[in-house]
């Protein structure tokens, strides 16, 4: 025999413990093994750099590097006019030899002398002058003050983050010569840490890539006054929570499938509630409860799972007991789609984001039971799953019945996520009970072409309600766009053989599927479906945690 063939006979056989269950105790990051699904996801933490607020000066010759919030005037004439500084930029200006107000001609195309809102110069090195701060940079805060709202302030947040990174600074101070409301800096707080995201749970070595990594405090300097600063830190660390839950809806969506199936994704409730203090109660509902309260519609989708379906409910009730109202939130839990039997022919690589609905609202129910909103009770509901081919699979043709007795031919299996959400919304409305309900999906890519991929979309047939979406979304800057529930349009929907169809023609998708989930909710109660496909995910930067906010925006209102 050849040394070849000896060494073919002499292999070990692979037993019990295979070699990828042996690779993966020794893994970077929890992951499958051949014989079991991944139990658990690994989750990013916030940035360590703390932020505080004061009206002390003083704190600009503590940092190594300051950033001017600078107001501009809008300008007509062609030539760049000498930029007016006041209060401190003035003077450091002064000091530096009138470095800064060169600086800012340089950038007049950008910057605008500061009426580019949100607009920056170069992070600008200051030559030997006795101050300890080395390096210097100008934010535009727009045209007028009176603009300056919590939205744009959000947007400054961001842009500090980015110079930040850029200067590689320790200590960095930004200065403004207003004093700002409480819920500015709530925003400001929470697009500072969300720029700082850095999702390194799958790069090793050199590959991982971290932002402001010196970067420990940032000093908000404000020259006009604070009002109240213990509001003012509150907010703060509001914007900080915020930010957290949006760091776990990032997490969420960015995950694989091999690392995020339905069953680490009810373990990340689980934890959502442990971290609570006890505001949040956790309910997992397994395959023989779900089957038991009759949820044809959601099993049928799950059947063809690895892991067995988990029907996710957090319960979040105030400390106080007080609840004026009781509120659903239901969010669309498909871990991987591959389009089932109607297989995908495009975009299947990006389907772990098809568990955005979910992502959000287990991001927002993280931000919940840290603040704790009064006179609200909050139902998170996910049903989980995986939309997959297999021998148990469910097939075009079937007939699923959900939950309220609704019987629904299945045409299509890549219109899995109405079903998954009949089943969860029925559970809202009847066995929860909840007064008003809203429901998050990644549901149609008809909505995405009608609204691109910064813009979500909004059916509902109650005006107060489409009306609290509206103004969460303007506070949260999650933008929404309230669409037609076009009536005639439910004839798409009309079965030869059943109550009803899972799919229409291909025009007007995004509005029959709102319309099909109407099936599933009582006519009277006030109800909301929003399609988030667009925004929930960025080419450039992957998951960009939409939703979280204007969820916890739109439940906190619930209880005034």
């Amino acid at each position: 025999q050849s040394s070849n063939d000896c060494q073919f006979i002499h292999t070990k056989r692979i037993s019990e413990s295979s070699t990828l269950d042996i690779m993966a105790n020794n893994a970077i990051f929890k992951t499958w093994t051949f014989d079991h699904a991944c139990k658990e996801m690994d989750q990013n933490i916030l940035h360590r750099a703390n932020i505080r607020v004061t009206s002390e000066l003083d704190a600009l010759d503590d940092s190594d590097f300051v950033i001017f919030g600078v107001f501009g005037t809008e300008v007509t004439e062609s030539t760049v006019p000498q930029p007016v500084l006041t209060g401190q930029a003035k003077k450091w200006d002064e000091v530096c030899n009138g470095s800064i107000s060169e600086l800012m001609i340089e950038c007049f195309d950008s910057l605008k002398h500061g009426a580019t809102l949100g607009s920056a110069s170069p992070v600008l090195r200051i030559v030997p002058t006795g101050l300890k701060t080395k390096k210097v940079a100008i934010v535009g805060l727009g045209s007028e003050e009176d603009k300056l709202n919590e939205t744009a302030f959000g947007k400054i947040g961001s842009v500090i983050a980015s110079k930040c990174d850029e200067s590689k600074a320790k200590k960095c101070t930004f200065c403004i010569s207003i004093d700002t409301e409480k819920s500015f800096f709530a925003n400001f707080s929470c697009e500072f840490y969300n720029a700082l995201y850095s999702d390194n749970r799958y790069r090793t070595g050199d590959n991982k890539k971290h932002c402001a990594v010196d970067l420990e405090t940032v000093t908000i300097v404000t020259e006009g006054g604070v009002t109240n600063l213990d509001a003012a830190m509150a907010a703060i660390e509001t914007g900080k929570v915020l930010a957290s839950g949006v760091t776990l809806t990032k997490d969420i969506v960015n995950a694989p499938h091999n690392v995020l199936n339905s069953e680490s994704l009810a373990n990340v409730a689980r934890k959502i509630a442990e971290e609570s203090g006890g505001t949040i109660k956790c309910t997992i509902l397994g395959k023989e409860e779900c089957e038991k309260r009759g949820m044809g519609a959601y099993l049928g989708v799950a059947r063809g799972s690895e892991t067995e379906p988990q029907f996710i409910h957090l319960t979040y009730s105030p400390k106080s007991g007080n609840v004026k109202k009781k509120v659903g939130v239901v969010g669309k839990g498909l871990l991987f789609d591959t389009g089932g039997y109607n297989i995908k022919t495009a975009m299947m690589e990006l389907m772990k984001f098809d568990c955005g609905g979910a992502a959000a609202v287990l991001g927002a129910a993280r931000a919940v039971g840290a603040l704790e909103p009064e006179g609200v009770e909050a139902h998170f509901i996910v049903a989980a799953c995986e939309n997959m081919i297999s021998d148990r699979a469910y097939v075009p043709s079937d007939i699923l019945t959900a939950s309220n007795g609704k019987t629904i031919e299945v045409l299509n299996t890549d219109a899995e996520g109405r079903l998954t959400l009949a089943d969860a919304l029925v559970y809202a409305d009847k066995e929860v009970g909840c007064e008003s309900i809203i429901e998050l999906s990644t549901l149609t890519g008809a909505c995405m072409v009608s609204l691109g991929k910064k813009v979500c979309g909004v059916w509902t047939s109650n005006d107060d309600l489409a009306n609290d979406i509206a103004e969460a979304s303007k506070r949260t800057c999650d933008k929404s766009w309230r669409m037609p529930l076009e009536a005639e349009y439910n004839e798409q929907l009309k079965s030869l053989i059943a109550d009803i169809k899972n799919i229409g023609t291909r025009f007007g998708g995004a509005i029959t599927a709102a319309l099909f989930l109407l099936n599933f909710v009582d006519k009277k109660k006030p109800f909301a479906h929003i399609d988030i496909a667009g925004p929930v995910w960025d080419d450039k930067s992957g998951a960009t945690g939409f939703g979280a906010k204007l969820v916890h925006d739109w439940i906190s209102k619930q209880g005034a």
